[in-house]
């Protein structure tokens, strides 16, 4: 649990290095933000300046994009408006909690589109050359052809699947017992997926499933093609978790977003607070996130080197965001 220490001032309990902005720094316009709410406005923002100073005629739509990040930017600052003037209406209540959550699929979908004002085609000619220069071979590709077995494939891609049950499991265990630990959940959670986010919009890598059939179409030069088209061996594409990523995948895949993986960043992020929070099931948790990690290698779903980037993605932004959680608290806190 995080230590708590008494402030003297307001009687009440806070967590031990927080303290309120000096008011001096809060301004008037945003004394209820707090640390996620900086983070998606910013976020909002400064992909509204990308859009504004890089588009291309390859989004041709991009003014609309640019019309929906200006009104997220209204909304959000209405909705912290009126939940502080309204803390007991119920609807104001759950989306001032819950928010950011809300925004996660659109800011995830929309980096296949951004990515492309930058670059035409993706970056995953070098991601293949480098993983075969420091393996001898390419794992994000051949390593389901070498272990085929029905068993072996469906512990991984159940292992894959579970990256919703923690996001959300965890997520909702937290909300349900305690309002402050979910707050802290979904800042730190919230700044690992922005993260990620912005750097698909300026580095867009598909992953080895780009030489895939029917996944992403592109010309990739001869030197990085291999012997023969990946294909499915038979025993792993019967599997039933196998088919229900390939629905998944099929139908909410955004091309360009394979490094770093967020899905190790994100997984890394939720055993973190399973061993914070939930420690009755840290070590479980923290075996089928080993897993995963695995999982997305085997799935052909990223390289070697976007689940060591998902890694330190993790390894920087948890310690960051509980620093900046605990330095920007609600200004009632103090």
């Amino acid at each position: 649990m995080i230590p708590e220490t008494q402030n003297p001032k307001a009687g009440k309990a806070r967590p031990a290095g927080s303290a309120p902005l000096p008011s001096a720094i809060r301004h008037p316009l945003f004394r209820h933000y707090v640390l996620i709410d900086y983070a998606t406005q910013g976020y909002i923002a400064v992909v509204g300046l990308i859009l504004v100073f890089v588009h291309s005629p390859r989004v041709p739509f991009w003014p609309l994009l640019l019309m929906a990040h200006g009104t997220g930017l209204v909304l959000v600052h209405l909705m912290i408006h009126f939940h502080s003037r309204r803390p007991a209406n119920r609807l104001f209540d759950f989306l001032r909690h819950c928010y950011p959550i809300l925004f996660y699929t659109g800011f995830y979908c929309e980096t296949g589109l951004l990515n492309q004002m930058l670059h035409t085609g993706y970056l995953d000619p070098h991601f293949l050359r480098l993983e075969k220069w420091l393996f001898g071979w390419q794992p994000g590709l051949e390593l389901m052809e070498r272990f085929p077995s029905r068993l072996l494939s469906e512990v991984l891609y159940a292992s894959y699947f579970s990256y919703y049950l923690m996001v959300g499991g965890v997520g909702l265990t937290l909300l349900l017992r305690d309002r402050r630990q979910f707050a802290h959940f979904v800042s730190v959670v919230s700044l690992v997926f922005y993260f990620c986010f912005l750097i698909y919009i300026f580095t867009p890598v598909a992953g080895p499933r780009i030489l895939c059939p029917g996944i992403v179409a592109a010309q990739l030069p001869p030197d990085v093609m291999p012997a023969t088209t990946p294909v499915t061996p038979e025993s792993v594409g019967a599997g039933v978790f196998f088919r229900i990523m390939a629905w998944i995948y099929e139908r909410f895949e955004t091309p360009g977003a394979a490094f770093p993986s967020s899905h190790v960043a994100v997984a890394i992020c939720t055993v973190y607070f399973s061993f914070l929070y939930l420690r009755p099931i840290r070590w479980a948790h923290l075996t089928v996130a080993l897993l995963l990690c695995l999982s997305t290698v085997y799935g052909r779903y990223h390289y070697v080197v976007d689940v060591v980037a998902g890694a330190l993605t993790a390894a920087l932004l948890i310690p960051l965001g509980n620093w900046l959680f605990f330095k920007f608290p609600p200004a009632n806190s103090g």
